[in-house]
């Protein structure tokens, strides 16, 4: 990677001359299996051990894999299927996670059953589980739960419900993505940046498909090796030693050093710590610099003076000395910042609709002149058509909803998924079209004011599939598709096909694993710190419109004195940083950062820093900003890789215990 002799050769699109071709063929489904049964094992257990995606590198060791079998083979990948084979390996092993709970699981959609199983039998459950449904989880004593096996009758409704959520959210996202690319990319001509690069890039990878490596696999290679390297003493030497001796031998604890306990004297109700994966410093490589500036200031400025501070004042009343971080973090979110954040995310939610409105407001007329007919074998169907399908599977959201849930308005999913889920993903398109992210628009507690004020008794609506969706990310997606000269049709061949081996795949290694041990224990020491905090702010939005007493419980959190104070001190905030002409993405980060943990984004800081002011100074910052994501990418998969050995001797070892025994 030296700085002088290495350049990024420039990226060469398709000729827009060449006819549309599919990408879809025998290769993508050799690499759909391939990422189900080698790659997303290692996902669920980095996911577990260390909270960390696989998302990155599962896609490069995809595209490694195949782009070296072709050389061998004498054969050229073409852009078409390379483009395919990324997304094959990123949306298998990226899927998953339960909405609402803050609990991202990866490895497919049985993760989010995994999380379930959890919360009923959790202790912050008691007083909710009798009132959750079995059509999101076995009840509490089951014989499915006690012998932690998704072979049981109990767990025919989830089951069947889950799969059936899925294929009508990927029906949903498919058809109003399309709607939404057609009107941003054929109408308004918008210049979709970020998309333009990731084609560029499924472009040069399959030029070198017939070449020698150049500075990707360099840097790729390196990241590979710090990941690996990294996850000897992170990973591999926990898990090993798990097996092989009496006790684990832990070098670094995972996922942080927590000092809240030690430094309470000195920061009483502050909460303190050092996160020990490198994973987190690669991250403030890629993060905006301003972003992490900004969480950093604010999470230490929180810890460090404001919460001994409210404190003394007794706002933060519930804190005791001795609490560890997350006790600690729970304690002060229900004293005060829970209140505030609702009031930083009314004035982010405004100032994003605000930024989205006044662009819109300036290109408009701009974008529907010179018109031109769609580009012929690109695989368009008419818009109406499109319409009409995720109209159709909006309806079926409602009713699915209405028949799970009687007892809440039906009118409330209706206007979220027919007005809201449009609106809020058109927006959404036209950020990313635009600039390339979708950052700057958000409405965070949306979902749960909503549920709240309906005046809904009970707590299933919690877990019911409420359309409330964003699809602009699908619109780049095709705009993708476009530029590497992709027939349409092969997204949905891919859709269809990653679908039912994710569900596959995800049944067999969750099965597998959640029967070798209860999930969360000392086996996975991430989860086990933070699904006790995941699962105590769930229960408590679920249990806020129960008739026994919910009410009066989100009455005694909830204060509005507090939502004013964050709403005023946000916009004080964002007031001072345009007079002072700072950057926006400072405020972002800041109001991002008031409510995050302090042990993660003091690596993230470290990151940025040493990325600004030592590694842009020595490759320049055009290089160093190619570099980055790349970096990070290796490393994912250098940790993957270890992950997956990991798991390969703990999976081995336990199943011969369990057969012996």
């Amino acid at each position: 990677m030296a700085a002088e002799t290495k350049k990024d050769p420039p990226i060469q699109l398709i000729p827009e001359g060449l006819d549309f071709e599919p990408g879809f063929n025998i290769k993508t489904l050799w690499a759909a299996l391939f990422v189900g049964f080698i790659m997303l094992p290692g996902a669920i257990y980095l996911g577990l051990v260390t909270g960390q995606s696989m998302a990155g590198g599962a896609e490069w060791v995809t595209l490694i894999l195949f782009i070296e079998i072709a050389k061998r083979s004498f054969v050229r990948l073409r852009p078409q299927e390379v483009i395919i084979l990324y997304w094959v390996a990123g949306g298998l092993v990226m899927m998953g996670g339960k909405l609402g709970t803050g609990a991202e699981l990866f490895g497919g959609p049985f993760g989010g059953l995994i999380w379930d199983q959890y919360l009923i039998q959790s202790p912050q459950a008691d007083g909710l589980h009798q009132h959750i449904p079995d059509w999101v989880v076995p009840p509490r004593g089951s014989p499915a739960l006690e012998g932690r096996s998704f072979l049981h009758p109990d767990w025919i409704k989830p089951i069947a419900l889950l799969l059936t959520v899925i294929v009508m959210m990927k029906i949903n996202s498919l058809s109003l993505g399309y709607v939404l690319f057609r009107i941003t990319n054929d109408i308004e001509k918008l210049p979709y940046p970020l998309a333009t690069v990731q084609a560029g890039g499924a472009t040069a990878l399959a030029e070198s498909s017939g070449q020698r490596e150049g500075w990707r696999w360099e840097v790729f290679s390196i990241g590979a090796f710090i990941g690996i390297v990294w996850g000897l003493f992170y990973v591999v030497i926990p898990t090993v030693s798990g097996i092989f001796l009496t006790e684990t031998v832990t070098i670094l604890p995972i996922p942080f050093i927590d000092l809240t306990v030690s430094l309470k004297e000195m920061l009483p109700a502050g909460i303190m710590g050092i996160g020990t994966d490198l994973g987190h410093v690669m991250v403030g490589f890629v993060l905006p610099f301003w972003i992490v500036v900004g969480s950093f200031a604010a999470a230490f400025l929180v810890n460090l003076l404001i919460n001994p501070l409210l404190y003394s004042f007794e706002v933060l009343h519930t804190w005791e000395p001795g609490m560890s971080a997350i006790p600690t973090q729970i304690a002060n979110s229900f004293d005060f910042w829970l209140s505030f954040t609702i009031g930083g995310a009314i004035v982010v939610a405004a100032m994003g609709f605000w930024m989205v409105g006044t662009t819109m407001w300036k290109m408009r007329g701009a974008q529907r002149e010179d018109r031109e007919t769609l580009p012929a074998n690109r695989g368009d169907i008419p818009i109406p058509v499109a319409l009409g399908i995720w109209a159709l599977s909006t309806l079926g959201f409602v009713v699915l909803v209405w028949w799970l849930v009687p007892g809440f308005p039906w009118w409330i999913s209706a206007l979220f998924g027919f007005v809201w889920t449009p609106i809020y993903s058109y927006i959404g398109a036209r950020m990313i079209g635009l600039t390339g992210s979708p950052q700057g628009v958000s409405f965070p507690y949306l979902r749960e004011g909503s549920f709240y004020l309906s005046g809904y008794q009970g707590a299933a609506v919690w877990f019911a599939p409420i359309p409330m969706f964003n699809w602009g990310y699908e619109a780049a997606a095709f705009k993708q598709l476009e530029l590497t000269r992709t027939h349409f049709g092969s997204i949905f061949k891919l859709a269809a096909v990653t679908l039912l081996i994710m569900f596959v795949c995800s049944f067999i290694f969750w099965s597998f694993i959640w029967k070798l041990g209860p999930i969360p224990s000392s086996a996975y020491p991430y989860v086990q710190k933070f699904w006790p905090f995941h699962a105590t702010m769930q229960a408590f939005w679920a249990k806020s419109t129960l008739a026994e007493g919910g009410n009066e419980l989100i009455k005694t959190i909830i204060r509005w004195e507090y939502v004013l104070t964050g709403i005023v001190g946000s916009a004080g905030l964002l007031g001072v940083l345009s007079l002072l002409k700072w950057p926006v993405a400072l405020f972002y980060g800041f109001i991002g950062g008031v409510g995050a943990w302090p042990h993660f984004l003091l690596p993230n800081f470290i990151g940025a820093m040493l990325g600004r002011y030592y590694f842009q100074q020595r490759f320049g910052e055009n290089r160093w900003r190619a570099y980055t994501p790349i970096l990070l990418a290796g490393y994912s998969c250098g940790m993957g890789l270890v992950g997956m050995s990991s798991i390969a001797l703990a999976l081995i070892s336990k199943a011969v215990s369990s057969i012996v025994f």
